[in-house]
């Protein structure tokens, strides 16, 4: 039997930001749900994704804005390092296999339009 482990997130970019030579986009995803007033209360929880292909990355810097919805898909890796002072600090990396920017496609989409008319 195969085993893996994956994530799959849809969302809008806060923040683009190299580190090393990988590039990390954080992605919000809404939450939201309604009150006891039926109004609609606003709940974002942001993950960090990790490109680590330099195609990808290339690709990233020069296309994907904030506020734009991706989705990215690939596996989790839990890793663990030494801090400063000695003790030891875990963390998740998502480590994106696959990364789409639909606002791209929009955009694109809506300059075609523009210079068939």
């Amino acid at each position: 039997m195969r085993s893996f482990s994956e994530f799959q997130i849809i969302g809008r970019v806060g923040k683009l930001k190299e580190v090393g030579p990988t590039l990390r986009i954080s992605i919000a995803s809404e939450y939201g749900r309604k009150d006891d007033q039926g109004a609609f209360q606003p709940n974002p929880f942001w993950n960090e994704v990790t490109l680590f292909k330099e195609a990808a990355i290339t690709w990233a810097k020069a296309n994907v804005r904030p506020g734009d919805i991706v989705h990215a898909r690939g596996t989790i890796r839990q890793s663990q390092w030494e801090a400063q002072d000695g003790s030891t600090v875990y963390g998740v990396t998502l480590a994106a296999d696959s990364f789409d920017d639909f606002s791209h496609d929009e955009r694109r989409r809506a300059e075609t339009a523009v210079v068939e008319d």
